[in-house]
């Protein structure tokens, strides 16, 4: 391998990391301080609003990013993203100081179109390795999500207390966080070589460029795996709120899900290059199911049972998010690969949407154990699906 190729790729590892790292710390920031002003200003019932504006904007930020990336390059496409986000986020950040609804929505928009291509950088990273090594490399961006998860909300009150000193809403504090965050990230991307060699392609037949196994298979599993870890995340606050826990203890749950979410990314990646990535998909599922079974067994134990719940849930999605990704950059031709995997990435986004506005139905109708038992049957029914599938 030339000298030439390791620089490129580490170089190119570094600042897709930074980038990722930066804007899901600007996210995650961005969107708790958002959900506290429109619940202020506006009513909790609106108060998911926030929440389907970045959702929205990721699914449309990664459909964008993928089918422009052939032909515009990986750097073009993410400063550009990253460009849209750090637009939005100071858009977010006037609309925080007026406390103005509507401008808010708008740039947190914005942020999502952003963090769309932040989603499809792991996609980037694979593509700079082998076969064999595309697993780790994903994973390796994924887990720049640990980054986030600890920085966006460490940050929410040293934030707060600054802008406050200036006579500004403490609540846009956050906010103004996300602005220099998601600038970060264009900087990181500028920095990005504009060509690495990438290693050479396992031959694909012309007369197959895309194998509907190879889309469908992951499709299917992360779609499942987004719909079951959003309803059964989304509802524990609102458990254990009505259980008579406080923030610190809501706190502590959400750390151990976000922990199983990003931390062991790494350990996916090794196992999706060991076992391939069907094995890791269908072992996520299982985690899945697992973590709603242990919700529905001990949906008010918040020392013990609501912990280790939230723990699997989130490494069950990481698992089949870094499998169904390590799939989708193996089995895919390579002049269609990224388009691909845009699109598949926006219908996964979607789901999220449909997954945080079911969820609320699902809890008022019939408490967390409904939210929890469906969550447990979506996780299932693709591994009877696939399982049929491959019995015939």
């Amino acid at each position: 391998m030339g000298t030439s190729m390791v620089t490129g790729r580490t170089r190119s590892m570094g600042a897709l990391f930074t980038g990722v790292a930066l804007l899901n710390t600007a996210t995650v920031g961005l969107s708790t301080a958002a959900t506290l002003i429109v619940a202020a200003g506006s009513g909790a019932s609106w108060s998911g609003l926030p929440s389907v504006a970045s959702v929205l904007g990721t699914a449309a930020g990664a459909f964008g990013a993928g089918w422009l990336l052939p032909g515009h390059g990986r750097r073009r496409v993410l400063v550009s993203g990253y460009g849209v986000a750090a637009a939005g986020a100071l858009i977010a950040f006037a609309a925080a100081l007026a406390t103005s609804v509507l401008p808010l929505l708008l740039g947190i928009l914005l942020v999502g179109v952003g963090n769309g291509g932040a989603q499809l950088s792991r996609y980037v990273a694979a593509d700079l390795y082998p076969e064999e090594r595309r697993g780790r490399a994903l994973s390796t961006v994924v887990w720049a999500g640990t980054v986030g998860a600890v920085a966006g909300p460490a940050l929410m009150a040293p934030a707060a207390h600054v802008v406050s000193g200036f006579g500004w809403p403490s609540l846009s504090g956050p906010v103004a966080v996300a602005v220099l965050a998601t600038a970060g990230a264009a900087l990181a991307a500028a920095v990005l070589p504009r060509h690495v060699p990438s290693p050479p392609e396992k031959p694909v037949a012309p007369a197959v460029p895309v194998r509907p196994a190879g889309v469908g298979r992951p499709l299917v599993a992360m779609v499942a795996a987004q719909l079951t870890m959003v309803a059964v995340m989304t509802m524990t606050p609102l458990q254990l709120q009505a259980h008579g826990h406080g923030l610190d203890v809501v706190g502590w749950v959400l750390s151990a899900h976000l922990i199983g979410m990003f931390a062991l990314a790494p350990l996916s990646g090794r196992i999706a290059d060991r076992w391939g990535p069907r094995v890791t998909v269908n072992a996520g599922l299982g985690v899945l199911a697992l973590a709603a079974a242990t919700a529905l067994a001990a949906p008010t134990a918040h020392t013990s049972g609501l912990p280790v719940a939230l723990f699997l849930l989130g490494y069950g999605w990481n698992l089949v998010f870094v499998g169904g990704s390590a799939q989708l950059s193996r089995d895919l031709a390579p002049e269609t690969r990224s388009r691909v995997q845009g699109t598949v990435d926006a219908v996964v986004w979607s789901a999220s949407a449909l997954a945080g506005l079911g969820s609320g139905q699902l809890y008022a109708g019939g408490g967390y154990a409904l939210v929890a038992v469906v969550g447990g049957v979506l996780a299932l029914l693709p591994l009877a699906l696939l399982a049929s599938r491959d019995g015939r």
